[in-house]
């Protein structure tokens, strides 16, 4: 861990609460985000509970569970978005070298049993910690400054950060996206109080990163991102810091790094709300001063 300890997190271990049992490497824009939520203070007050009613945050524990976001991946990164070549996958499972080495999270809708989202974390090589990332791969980055002072098992890359099609759309689109499951007509009977909640998707995968960082002491996150979703988290005081250059991967993508308890303790400033979300009402939550 970090500096000998884990991070301080104030913190519920999972499993305690309910019983629960992108492009080439998860490379981030604001449509497979589906970062349209309202900020400020026009966001309900209840966000969490209201999601908490709808969807629940499952972390993929298990090898049935595993293929479950493989099979998501598929469908957004292959059969969605185009990212992704099928003829590459014929399993109809997207899955690479990173995934052994990653914490993976699904978002499931209750009603339906359906997965609407998943992301994972992608961890230092216990093995090998000096093995790259694929950001490091595939990006020139020039801030090295600012990792310098930072191990790399105290180091994540988010990658895989996806939303269903179907769980992206507004009230009155028509069709379905192809590989949403058989259960795909329920849809239609969702209510207008549940679609409300769809676009807080994306900041339950944010919390689900929070949750993997609490567990592995996780400081500091790599991402590649669109700049639009840059400027859009840091509205809500997610701030990503660029590290290098644009990078031309399925358009134009910013290298950038973020300090896990810097981004939480400003989402708490500017909006309380986001904060509970984020870490399930301040249970996973930690002040973590002290990191570089």
């Amino acid at each position: 861990m970090c500096k000998g300890d884990k991070p301080d997190y104030r913190c519920r271990v999972h499993g305690e609460r309910d019983g629960h049992e992108e492009h080439a490497h998860g490379a981030a824009d604001a449509n497979s985000m589906q970062c349209n939520f309202p900020l400020g203070s026009s966001m309900p007050r209840n966000i969490a509970d209201s999601f908490d009613e709808y969807f629940d945050m499952v972390p993929a524990d298990s090898a049935a569970l595993k293929e479950s976001v493989y099979r998501l991946r598929y469908q957004v990164f292959c059969l969605e978005t185009g990212f992704e070549d099928t003829e590459e996958h014929p399993t109809g499972l997207e899955f690479d070298e990173y995934d052994e080495r990653s914490e993976h999270y699904l978002i499931k809708h209750r009603r339906t049993g359906v997965y609407a989202a998943t992301t994972r974390l992608i961890m230092a090589d216990k093995d090998d910690p000096d093995a790259t990332f694929p950001i490091e791969r595939h990006c020139r980055l020039t801030r090295t400054d600012l990792l310098e002072s930072v191990p790399r098992e105290c180091l994540g890359e988010v990658s895989r950060f996806c939303v269903s099609g179907y769980f992206k759309r507004r009230s009155g689109e028509q069709g379905t996206i192809a590989g949403i499951g058989p259960q795909k007509n329920q849809y239609y009977h969702a209510s207008e109080d549940e679609r409300r909640t769809w676009p807080h998707i994306t900041l339950a995968l944010i919390a689900c990163l929070n949750r993997i960082n609490l567990s592995h002491g996780t400081t500091h996150l790599y991402a590649l991102m669109e700049p639009s979703l840059i400027r859009l988290l840091n509205a809500m005081g997610i701030a990503f810091l660029p590290i290098g250059p644009l990078t031309n991967y399925h358009g134009l993508r910013q290298p950038c790094l973020i300090k896990v308890p810097d981004y939480l303790e400003k989402v708490k400033a500017k909006n309380v709300h986001v904060w509970e979300m984020l870490t399930d009402r301040g249970n996973f939550w930690g002040e973590n001063r002290d990191v570089a």
